[in-house]
């Protein structure tokens, strides 16, 4: 068999497996079209020094004001490790405090300092003119549906029992 039937071959046998077809796995449509939205608002992070995980972590912080650092992890949907290096990185530009609770020391809150309101303030017209183009394509009603059948999908899926470990399998993107 020559090295160019080898491909051909694993392709016909795969075409046997009872799975729908890659293209159609909700995964890949979710992650392809993540991609899609996050390429317009990656410039404007990187040209803000942040990342999209640096980011989110803002959002969160000026959303919700002081939170527990555990909770945070969660609302920003990040494995404790990373949280613990993007919030030293954060508090080393002062973006962010963080301090100890005095009923127990082993907990942490964090929140978001006016430095890092203002650069919310600096990259929200960028942003916000992103939602505004994205809302013009794409139609205000459908963006509105697709937020709600969204969210349907996620409370459905986590009331839906989860293999071993897939509890750590929803942060860090």
């Amino acid at each position: 068999m020559t090295t160019a039937s080898k491909p051909r071959t694993a392709a016909k046998a795969a075409a046997k497996i009872p799975m729908r077809d890659f293209s159609q796995s909700l995964p890949m449509s979710l992650l392809r079209t993540r991609e899609s939205v996050m390429r317009h608002f990656r410039p404007s992070l990187r040209a803000h020094d942040l990342t999209e995980q640096q980011w989110r972590i803002l959002r969160a912080l000026a959303a919700s004001g002081e939170i527990e650092v555990t909770e945070l992890a969660r609302v920003a949907f990040l494995l404790g490790p990373s949280l613990s290096r993007i919030l030293r990185d954060l508090e080393g530009r002062r973006l962010i405090e963080r301090r100890l609770l005095k009923a127990d020391l082993r907990r942490s809150v964090v929140s978001i300092t006016s430095k890092g309101l203002k650069l919310i303030e600096a990259v929200a017209p960028t942003s916000e003119a992103i939602y505004a183009e994205m809302t013009k394509r794409f139609g205000a009603r459908k963006l509105s549906d697709l937020q709600a059948l969204l969210h349907e999908l996620e409370a459905a899926l986590l009331a839906m029992p989860a293999a071993d470990g897939a509890e750590d399998d929803l942060f860090d993107r």
